[in-house]
């Protein structure tokens, strides 16, 4: 959060379309990988047939004779076990097993070891299950003697630890894009949700306190909503209300992924290890990369998030928040982490479903509970079954069903409305004073949300 006290809003940053960022939760301006086709749609959920095998198998044996489950290349679902009867049993379900060492007891007992030690920002650490070890991430900004003294410590937990030096900084995503501005920064909208009464966007905890006031354009003309809840450190989750509690477009379960396209999300799903995701984010538009690891700790400089879904999709600053899915099903939120677009990098988000848990949220679009029962979470993940033959690799996943993205209109109409030379007094005198209404307000609301953010961050920090 240090971070962004010194963010400004540059004056030259490109305007975010308002029917774009109000119908998908973003819209950026380029898609930066393989774009698919306007008839690519979901396979039925394969990944997630796939994951929950794995999953099922790992609950049903236990934590001591299993240590995670992951997609393999083919697309089947491979399980980490301890010994000979337990991987006759992931056989026989038609999963694939894999002999290890260290059971998931051994390698949660290595990362609470990690995380009862003091706190070193600047480092994370993760189960690699493929790996069957956890591995502990130090970035440029940890010191040699943190570095040695943390090294000690993997030393004396054994094996199942793997020190490992990355470049660059671990980082919140913060500042830097479009299309939702504050005067903390700016963060890329993730998912529009509603608890059956209103309508909210789902987005980054980092990205501001609650009551941060947020816009569609760097002028601050445009409001978008109002923070009304936030989870940060710890976790890395808020909730933007919509002005008037409502979002007035249509489409509001897609997600913009550039070039005037979507993609519809139809749920909310747990990522597994090895599926392929896509990000979309407003700094570097959309993205791919596969899961390397679930329940990630990271040391932020601002604190410490846990629950993390790592990954390999590169982000810069400002696309915190942006929208993590595969195959049309909503994973996360993107939280932060090292490295660019340009050479790669490692990128953690924040699990959607915990987050729509802890929020009484649902993704809006979505069938779930009525007004009358709002503050639940009803948002499940699409019912899919797992069968032997349906295995598809996760190198052919898409991002969903792609289809346009429209706008409203109404900014443009009440543009040409201004500027219709038969308006031309009447427009002049409405510019003239909007602008020193906008002078006056926005001086107001800068003032309150520094105040604000001074209070929250002296809370949390001291």
């Amino acid at each position: 959060m240090r971070h962004a006290r010194r963010r400004i809003v540059r004056r030259g940053a490109r305007l975010a379309a308002v029917g774009g960022l109000l119908c998908g939760g973003l819209m950026v301006t380029h898609a930066m990988a393989s774009e698919p086709s306007d008839s690519s749609r979901a396979t039925g959920g394969s990944a997630q047939a796939a994951a929950g095998m794995g999953t099922q198998l790992v609950s049903r044996l236990g934590t001591a004779r299993t240590a995670g489950s992951w997609i393999a290349s083919d697309g089947r679902p491979v399980v980490a076990v301890t010994d000979a009867a337990a991987a006759a049993e992931v056989k026989e379900a038609g999963a694939r097993a894999k002999v290890v060492r260290h059971s998931m007891a051994d390698l949660k007992s290595a990362t609470a070891s990690l995380s009862s030690a003091p706190r070193v920002a600047g480092t994370a650490w993760a189960v690699d299950y493929t790996k069957n070890e956890v591995v502990v991430q130090a970035d440029s900004t940890v010191s040699a003697a943190d570095w040695s003294r943390m090294t000690k410590l993997a030393d004396g937990i054994g094996d199942s630890v793997r020190m490992q030096r990355t470049q660059g900084t671990f980082t919140t995503r913060l500042n830097g894009a479009q299309p939702i501005f504050s005067t903390g920064g700016r963060c890329s909208a993730g998912f529009n949700v509603t608890n059956g009464q209103s309508e909210f966007i789902l987005t980054a905890g980092h990205c501001g306190p609650a009551g941060s006031v947020w816009f569609a354009d760097n002028q601050g003309t445009q409001q978008v909503g109002r923070t009304v809840t936030t989870a940060f450190p710890g976790n890395d989750f808020s909730l933007v209300q919509y002005d008037n509690g409502r979002q007035p477009t249509t489409g509001a379960d897609v997600v913009g992924i550039g070039g005037g396209k979507g993609v519809r999300i139809v749920g909310t799903a747990d990522p597994a290890v090895g599926q392929r995701v896509f990000r979309s984010g407003s700094t570097s538009g959309l993205h791919d990369g596969k899961v390397t690891a679930l329940n990630a700790t990271v040391n932020y400089p601002e604190g410490t998030v846990t629950g993390l879904i790592e990954t390999t999709v590169c982000a810069e600053p400002g696309d915190s928040g942006g929208p993590l899915f595969s195959e049309g099903i909503a994973l996360g939120v993107t939280s932060g982490g090292n490295g660019d677009c340009a050479s790669g990098g490692t990128t953690f988000f924040q699990p959607v479903t915990k987050a729509l848990t802890a929020l009484g949220v649902r993704l809006a679009g979505q069938p779930g509970a009525s007004a009358g029962a709002a503050g639940r979470a009803s948002s499940p993940a699409p019912s899919v079954s797992a069968s032997r033959g349906a295995a598809v690799a996760p190198g052919s996943a898409a991002p969903g069903a792609v289809e346009p993205v429209g706008t409203t209109g109404d900014a443009e109409t009440l543009v040409s409305r201004l500027t219709d030379p038969r308006n031309l007094g009447p427009g002049l005198l409405v510019i003239a004073g909007s602008l020193i209404a906008l002078v006056a307000t926005r001086y107001i609301r800068t003032e309150q949300d520094r105040k604000a953010y001074r209070r929250q961050y002296s809370q949390s920090w001291g």
